[in-house]
This record gives C-alpha cells, sequence and structure tokens, in this order.
C-alpha cells in the first residue's frame, strides 16, 4: 500500500477508523477482528478517540494490537475540556491504560475548546518529553485557527472530508500543502450511504469494476499529503477498503464527479460531525 510521512513515520495512506466501535458489547469480538484483519491487510494506522463510545473504542484497539503494537501507528484524540496543563496528562494515562501501550504515536486536540491553544501545546510538549506520545495535532481546526496555533510541532489536523463535503479545498488543504501538513479525512465515504447512492458514483464504480466505496476513497486519495480514515466492521468492507488503495481514478472520471459533487467557490464554514 501506498504511503506517506506522518510526525516522522511512514503511514499507510488508507487506515482505520474506529467512531462508533465499543459501543455494544455484542459487537465487541467482531470489531475486534476486524481491526485485526486490517493491520494483516497493510491499514496499520488506526484512529480512536477517549470520546468514542467514552473510552469504548480505545478498549477495543487495546485488545486488537496486543501482540502487535509495534506493527501499529497509534492515533488518539483529547476531549477539549480535558485540554488543559493538568488535564491532558490524566486524560493521556487513561488512554494509554485502556489502549494496553506505553505510548501513543500522535495524540490530538480533538476540536477547539476554551483553553488557550498554548496551554495545550505546552501539555502536549511535556508529553512528548516524557514519551507518553510521539507527536501531536489537532482536529477540526480551520485556517484561523491554524494560523492562530503557528506551531510547526503540529503534526496533522483531522478533519471532515469527502465528496459531499468539500469546502476544505477552497483555503484549508491547499494551505496544508504548502506547510507540509498531512491532512487526515475521516468520513470519507460519507454517513448513511446517502452519497453513494449517487448515480454518477455507482457509473465509475461499475466502470472501474469497484464499489462506490472504493471510488470514494480513491478520489480522496487523488492528491497527495491526504490520509483516509474509513471504519469498517464487516470483513469483506476491510478487504475493499484496503483494495481501493490501488484504485486508480482517470481525467475523465474527475470531472464526472466535480459535476456531480462541485468544488467550493468560497471559503465555507469547516463542516464537522
Amino acid at each position: 500500500m501506498r504511503t506517506l510521512e506522518l510526525a516522522g513515520s511512514q503511514v499507510p495512506v488508507i487506515g482505520q477508523g474506529t467512531w462508533r466501535m465499543g459501543e455494544e458489547r455484542s459487537r465487541h469480538t467482531k470489531e475486534v477482528a476486524a481491526l485485526r484483519l486490517g493491520i494483516e491487510l497493510g491499514m496499520t494506522l488506526i484512529d480512536t478517540a477517549e470520546m468514542y463510545a467514552e473510552g469504548g473504542a480505545e478498549e477495543v484497539v487495546g485488545e486488537a494490537i496486543a501482540g502487535l503494537r509495534d506493527q501499529v501507528f497509534l492515533v488518539s484524540k483529547v476531549y477539549p475540556f480535558n485540554a488543559s496543563r493538568r488535564g491532558i496528562p490524566q486524560a493521556c494515562e487513561r488512554s494509554l491504560r485502556r489502549l494496553n501501550t506505553d505510548y501513543i504515536d500522535l495524540y490530538l486536540l480533538h476540536w477547539r475548546g476554551d483553553y488557550p491553544l498554548a496551554e495545550t501545546v505546552e501539555a502536549f510538549e511535556h508529553l512528548r518529553e516524557e514519551g507518553k506520545i510521539g507527536r501531536w495535532g489537532v482536529s477540526n481546526f480551520d485556517l484561523d485557527d491554524l494560523e492562530e496555533l503557528a506551531s510547526p510541532a503540529c503534526a496533522t489536523n483531522q478533519v471532515l472530508y469527502n465528496l459531499e463535503e468539500r469546502g476544505i479545498e477552497f483555503d484549508l488543504l491547499p494551505w496544508s500543502h504548502h506547510h507540509g501538513m498531512p491532512v487526515m479525512a475521516y468520513c470519507p465515504i460519507g454517513q448513511g450511504g446517502h452519497m453513494l447512492a449517487n448515480s454518477t458514483l455507482k457509473q465509475i464504480a461499475a466502470r472501474h469494476e469497484a464499489t462506490p466505496a472504493q471510488v470514494a476513497l480513491a478520489w480522496i486519495l487523488r492528491q497527495n499529503g491526504v490520509i483516509a480514515i474509513p471504519k469498517a466492521v464487516r470483513p469483506e468492507h476491510v478487504q475493499l477498503n484496503a483494495q481501493a488503495a490501488q484504485l486508480q481514478l482517470d481525467i475523465g472520471d474527475l470531472e464526472a464527479l466535480d459535476q456531480a459533487f462541485h468544488a467550493p467557490q468560497c471559503k465555507q464554514r469547516l463542516a464537522m460531525v
């Protein structure tokens, strides 16, 4: 699988998301198995957060990476209300226990809250110096937030990005490319299946003998510096996600998708879920 550099490591351009995992005990075994299968298929970046199922997703991840920790690039996120000088170390320790590891490769501020960014960065840097995290970054930051942050130590910005939500292409994505900051795209295949029912997307998928979800992922990866983190539990979906890294869309495909899902013509408010 193609890789790119993130926080000083080479990571796959398609990773694994875990939002909504850990919410029901009856799905626990299948969720663990899905993540382990994804690791076997090369999707060794796993993204989670203390918010997901209030730590339940981190527990799923902890079980999935048991015995495989050295193969995995682990990303987790801290609540904004924990992003203080005292709160971040405590939140990180809780995440480490749930993940059953002694370090997190990349630790993100989930979205901007009330604590000053300088205080959050200070706490992140202390964790890095202690070896609890490898690097730190942010999530759901718009361009003005990144410009205020103004830190070359910020490793990434994780944002909502898919065919239906292209707002970051107007200014945030070009800025990220210019500054060499990889973007992590969450919900890259949308939510609820509405986007995947689009007729143009289905026609392109049929031409490539692929699924609409694979085309949506290939569209995300048409450019450098972007990582997609879809979530999947069914084994066949995990396998299809991994295979999407090999799908190459041609100019005709991209033009048709531009007609079906318009690029932004002006600044848009940063979309979040």
